[in-house]
Formats: structure tokens, sequence, C-alpha cells
């Protein structure tokens, strides 16, 4: 990354003040005719208030809400297999019933992204679908 400014890192003159010859030796560039003006770092500024730096750390981006909602989805689906591989053995878990609540109250909030949100809220569905179903046995 270059910076350019004030505060810049290169204090040098420009590459088009350099004598090209026609010989392979070393060259210099030339004098600038006129010469640099002195410039004055500027020291780095304090933060002002550590309230600050923390709200800034608790905002999240779209791409990590919707990681986070992926992830919440899939979540859901491995429990459903859980849910469907205990039915179909005969061994309905009370513990896959719990973790099935947890992922549905997980699902409902948004991503942000209006195709994310409608996948999501069908897995919602079916998960409701089986714990009401399960909550039959």
């Amino acid at each position: 990354m270059r910076i350019y400014g004030p505060n810049g890192t290169t204090l040098g003159s420009p590459a088009s003040n350099t004598r090209r010859t026609s010989s392979t030796g070393f060259s210099l560039p030339e004098a600038p005719s006129m010469p640099d003006e002195p410039r004055s770092a500027a020291a780095p500024r304090a933060a002002g208030n550590i309230d600050a730096l923390l709200a800034l750390q608790g905002v999240e981006d779209a791409t990590e809400r919707r990681k986070r909602s992926v992830a919440r989805g899939r979540g859901a689906l491995d429990v459903l297999d859980e849910l469907k591989i205990g039915l179909l053995s005969g061994n309905l878990d009370t513990a896959t019933v719990n973790r099935l609540r947890d992922a549905a109250a997980n699902l409902k909030t948004s991503s942000g992204d209006p195709g994310l949100d409608s996948v999501l809220s069908e897995i919602e569905l079916r998960v409701e679908v089986e714990l009401a179903k399960a909550g039959q046995f």
C-alpha cells in the first residue's frame, strides 16, 4: 500500500529526473532544481474514548453475519439428521430434542441476505414441525 500526502513515506525525487545514458555504468539522479520543503511529521492521534473502540469491535460486517447464519443453518440441519437417525433406530433421545429447540431459537435472527433468510426460514419451519411431532411421543 502506498501512502501519499504530507505524512507519506517517500520523500525522494521522482524517477523522471534520473539521467539515462547509453553506457551500462551506474548513474546518479540529477540534483533537483528546487530543494524539497521540510515536512513536519504529525504525531499520531490518540483514541478519544475506549467506549468508541469497544463499540467498533462489536460491529459486524455483512460477511460475518452471513457466515454465522450459514453455520446456524448447517447446525440445525445436522441436528435434524440426528433426530432422523434416532427415530429410524427407535432411540429418540431427549438431548437431541433439546438441541433441536436451541437450533430453532438460533434460526430466528436475520442474516441480511434475502435468499439466505428464505432458506433459513424453511429450515426453521422444518425444525418446528419435527419439534411438534417429537412432542407427541
